[in-house]
């Protein structure tokens, strides 16, 4: 065998280990930001759920009630008020046990809920951060629970709508692994089924 072919084995040979430190490499980095980019991402998502709890939780004090639109939950937030009350001892009670509420004011549920966020758009609640401008699958209704009517919410997106973006394979197999599980394969807050207000990212 002369030099020439030799050189030219070599540089195959060469070729051939690059390309699989290139696959060994992609096959141990693949996962591992795909799992980071899912964290990163679900970070937001979460946010926006609890922040769609907690103005449900100030509309049902105020209606006795949820709701399953997000326009009213938005006017709510922008237009809504929450009175401010002081709680005193009542000075003829020689119990101390009883207490006067006296509403002093009011304050606006976008101050209340949002004031420390800076640039926050309420308009853009509904919205699943990192999709396509896919809304959040929003429901309220009521259960009945030991014989009473139970208020109920709950707001959901799929993995799908915030991972679009990512492997496929990958989002299809973390999709299946809830469902064989029987959970609900993305993240959510509250529940249809149960009086509950908590997030699935909570019970994880």
């Amino acid at each position: 065998m002369n030099n020439k072919n030799l050189t030219i084995i070599n540089i195959a040979l060469a070729v051939v280990a690059l390309v699989l430190v290139y696959l060994v490499y992609r096959s141990i980095s693949e996962p591992v930001v795909f799992e980071n980019t899912r964290k990163e991402r679900e970070i937001q998502v979460v946010q926006s759920l609890k922040d769609i709890r907690s103005t449900q939780i100030l509309f049902k004090q105020t209606y006795n009630r949820y709701t399953g639109s997000f326009d009213s939950l938005i006017e709510y937030v922008k237009t809504g008020e929450l009175p401010v009350v002081n709680i005193v001892a009542d000075p003829n009670d020689t119990t101390f046990t009883k207490t006067i509420n006296d509403t002093v004011g009011y304050v606006k549920v976008i101050d209340s809920l949002f004031s420390k966020r800076e640039g926050f758009d309420i308009n853009s609640l509904r919205v699943v951060p990192f999709s396509q401008g896919e809304e959040f699958e929003l429901q309220a209704g009521y259960i009945k629970r030991g014989g009473l009517k139970v208020a109920v919410f709950e707001a959901k997106t799929p993995y799908m709508t915030y991972l679009w973006d990512l492997d496929h394979q990958r989002v299809n197999n973390l999709r299946a692994e809830q469902e064989d599980l029987e959970k609900y394969a993305g993240l959510k807050v509250g529940s249809m089924d149960e009086a509950s207000t908590n997030g699935n990212w909570e019970s994880l």
